[in-house]
């Protein structure tokens, strides 16, 4: 970010000293960097948390992978896109509405599509071709991973601490396994069925797909509420 901050400044001196409507535009439209110190990744917050554990997953899925350039940046490109196609929040209130916020939404405007890959999980690596490799390696790190995000938008809390119960409408992530990466499982929360601890056990959720009943352990509700 350092370096491309550095590239920016010379392409706008650049600019400035041969075309001043073009500098004109390029100064309102002008980017401002913020960094953090250097070595410091504690002060990154979401977005460092979000690469550490990036790395931790792919550290053991490709650690010992031998990859050509053109094979890590593929390998490397489908990981982003899988980051970036993380659900963040609802786009509205609307129970009928199932769009969600993702970081793609910021970088191009739209959520991430992916084609959806035969799963390669359960076939030994030495039997696969190269593009076969590269897809049981993203297959193997959004598995894992995935999972890894789920649990962090359900962490549990002791005991002694009051959990709000879940509300018509809120949107969750349902745990499903054997999706493929970048696709999500969301729905609405249309019914509740409460404990005799007045404690919501059991949800009727709106999908896509139709309307599913589960157990609220197996829902991660999205962590920023409309």
């Amino acid at each position: 970010m350092i370096g491309a901050n550095r590239e920016i400044k010379a392409l706008s001196k650049l600019v400035r000293d041969r075309e001043e409507s073009l500098f004109a535009f390029f100064a309102e439209e002008g980017i401002e960097w913020s960094f953090i110190p250097p070595r410091s990744p504690n002060w990154g917050g979401l977005w460092e948390a979000n690469i550490k554990s990036l790395k931790y997953h792919f550290k053991r899925v490709a650690g010992n992978s031998k990859f050509s350039h053109e094979e890590l940046l593929t390998l490397i490109t489908q990981i982003e896109a899988i980051l970036n196609s993380r659900p963040l929040t609802p786009l509205s209130s609307d129970v009928d509405d199932l769009e969600v916020l993702t970081p793609a939404h910021f970088l191009i405007g739209r959520p991430i599509t992916a084609i959806v890959e035969p799963s390669l999980l359960q076939c030994e690596s030495n039997r696969l071709n190269v593009w076969q490799r590269i897809t049981k390696s993203v297959q193997t790190i959004w598995k894992r991973w995935s999972l890894s995000y789920l649990n962090s938008l359900q962490q549990r809390k002791k005991w002694i601490v009051n959990k709000e119960n879940l509300k018509l409408g809120d949107m969750v992530l349902i745990r499903e396994e054997n999706l493929p990466p970048c696709k999500w499982l969301l729905g609405r929360v249309v019914k509740i069925y409460m404990g005799k601890d007045k404690k919501v056990r059991v949800v009727d959720i709106k999908t896509g797909k139709g309307i599913y009943k589960r157990s609220i352990n197996r829902l991660s509700i999205l962590p920023i509420e409309n």
